[in-house]
């Protein structure tokens, strides 16, 4: 999932003529290291699992949504430019951002001249409507956000995606022309150009479209384009020669070739971080318990990385369909017995992030300080209120849970093993049950289905805001029409009316202090439903080594800019 927040600010800018800064600790959170135009070298990338899916339309992980700007290029961007700027949504296929018409129903974008793909075909508006359309089958594509379902008018709620209707389309989506796309709403949303930065519009070509497939080679109109994919053991990505820099400013190709290894030991990525035989951790959540110690305690180590806040948070989803959790007392008593700062520990200690105990991070408009479990006040627990909660749940000795966690993320072991602890204390017995990481969402964990009959109460999880305020942050996650068959991220299943009466009043209002006071009124309610575990707001300790150029933290991401990287000549 999207790990920053971004701004509705629209101005377009590179990294083009930025100074290069001296290295130092956090010298690439607000700057550009080693800035450079050398071209060659091979970048590599290791990662402890995969990605959910290296089709542009079919993924939600937040280091993955980073790295398909090297071959995807949706409508809008973010923009590459350092510090909060890199908050900004700017154009990329499009020419510009999107002209909102009929009171912000209606958004029409027109695509820039002479786009082709890697082999020459030219990019059409009809192969960005069909790259939205094929994201409707939720059996074929089943990760990646569903705005398009939510928002879009005509036949949008009945829609099954061009696999299974051959002969229908979505009739929301206009295509007067080759380069122009109409999208017409079900209702007024400003934040349009945010949901079509989502690399769902970077076009697809119909003819070549292969289905669950097509990650094997999606069809690059970036700058670099696949040359091989090996399924869960690595894959190869090499210059675009159809490339032109004009069509997207935001990215760069300067190195010769792209490797990403998968599935790799977590601790031997680090190991092969600092000692320059990989060039980045693709999955960007910074390095583990060992190589953290390394690096706190060599100076030289710790002027070459960085420590920034992500906008990312860390939290255990606790399911309303899972008995006896479907009792909002049991899930109060999961939130009370909580130990916080064994959950930081576990996570990272202070480097890794801050005790949480709201819903919607610090780094979200409508964000306020308070704490009703006793996160802060009592971070190693209220076993006492706990139990109080276990007596009105009618679960007086404690109940049985099972806790799904993704086995490949040392981190995520470390916190489902920490939480199954301090459960124990107030008589809550949890089994850990581990899932890989490439398919935890699509086929465990965002399945709710399989999240019933295999009684997964607490599933550890992740979120960045896709936007920052509470419709960006928490509609996919706590609104009740977002839950999905697969691919859900609402994994709590929270359906209740004044949270989602409260979604349906943001998307409408039209003033900075509406949106806040209706995010906190959101952030307060999701709380007192105690549908979310929170843990930490999760910070990065991220390694750069020497050669590596052009390493910058894109706010927006709340990583190293995937899109930008090169290596010293």
């Amino acid at each position: 999932m999207v790990v920053a927040a971004c701004s509705s600010s629209s101005s377009s800018s590179t990294t083009s003529g930025t100074t290069p800064t001296s290295a130092g600790f956090n010298a690439a959170t607000g700057s550009v290291v080693n800035a450079s135009t050398a071209k060659g070298g091979t970048l590599t990338f290791d990662n402890s699992s995969g990605p959910d899916s290296t089709d542009a339309g079919n993924t939600y992980y937040a280091f993955n949504l980073n790295f398909t700007r090297l071959y995807a290029t949706p409508l809008t961007t973010y923009s590459s430019s350092p510090g909060s700027a890199g908050l900004s949504v700017v154009p990329a296929l499009a020419t510009s951002l999107g002209v909102a018409s009929d009171g912000n129903k209606t958004w029409t974008y027109h695509l820039k001249s002479g786009v082709t793909y890697e082999d020459g075909t030219p990019v059409t508006s009809a192969d960005v409507k069909y790259a939205v359309e094929r994201t409707f089958d939720r059996t074929v594509l089943p990760n990646g956000p569903s705005y398009f379902a939510s928002l879009l008018a005509g036949n949008a709620a009945t829609y099954k995606g061009p696999f299974k209707d051959k002969t229908g389309n979505a009739t929301a989506i206009d295509t007067p022309d080759s380069s122009t796309i109409v999208f017409h709403l079900n209702q007024p949303f400003a934040d349009f150009n945010y949901v079509v930065a989502f690399p769902q519009t970077a076009p697809v070509p119909q003819a070549k479209d292969t289905g669950a497939n097509y990650q094997l080679h999606p069809l690059s109109t970036g700058p670099y384009m696949f040359q091989s994919y090996q399924l869960n053991k690595q894959y190869t990505l090499v210059p675009n020669p159809k490339w032109n820099p004009a069509w997207d400013p935001q990215v760069k190709q300067l190195a010769s070739k792209v490797i990403v290894n998968l599935n790799v030991n977590a601790d031997d990525i680090d190991n092969r971080l600092l000692a320059g035989d990989i060039s980045v951790d693709q999955a960007g959540s910074g390095v583990q318990a060992a190589a953290r110690a390394r690096i706190l305690s060599n100076p030289s180590l710790k002027n070459s990385s960085d420590n920034p806040v992500t906008g990312f948070m860390w939290f255990f989803y606790v399911n309303t369909q899972v008995a006896p959790l479907n009792n909002v007392h049991c899930r109060e008593a999961v939130l009370f017995a909580a130990n916080k700062n064994t959950l930081q520990t576990a996570y990272g200690g202070p480097y890794g992030g801050d005790i949480a105990s709201t819903a919607i991070p610090p780094t979200v408009n409508g964000y306020s300080k308070f704490d009703l479990y006793n996160a802060l006040s009592m971070p190693n627990g209220d076993v006492t209120s706990a139990k109080q909660q276990l007596q009105a749940c009618g679960q007086p000795n404690g109940f049985n849970v099972n806790i799904a966690y993704r086995s490949d993320r040392p981190r995520e072991v470390a916190s489902a093993t920490a939480l199954q602890a301090s459960l124990a204390a107030a008589g809550i017995h949890a089994t850990l049950k581990g899932f890989p990481a490439s398919s935890y969402y699509g086929t465990f964990a965002g399945v709710p289905t399989y999240v019933h009959t295999h009684s997964l109460g607490i599933l550890t999880g992740g979120w960045g805001p896709d936007w920052p305020d509470a419709y960006g942050w928490g509609w996919a996650l706590f609104d009740g029409k977002a839950i999905a068959t697969a691919g859900n991220a609402n994994i709590a299943e929270e359906n209740n009316p004044v949270v989602n009466n409260l979604f349906n009043q943001l998307e409408q209002a039209t003033t900075d202090s509406a949106r806040v006071s209706i995010s906190q009124q959101i952030d307060m309610q999701v709380m007192k439903d105690a549908v979310m575990l929170p843990a930490v707001y999760s910070k990065a300790l991220l390694y750069r080594g020497s050669n590596l150029t052009n390493v910058n933290v894109n706010e927006y991401y709340g990583m190293y800019n995937y899109g930008i990287l090169g290596l010293k000549s």
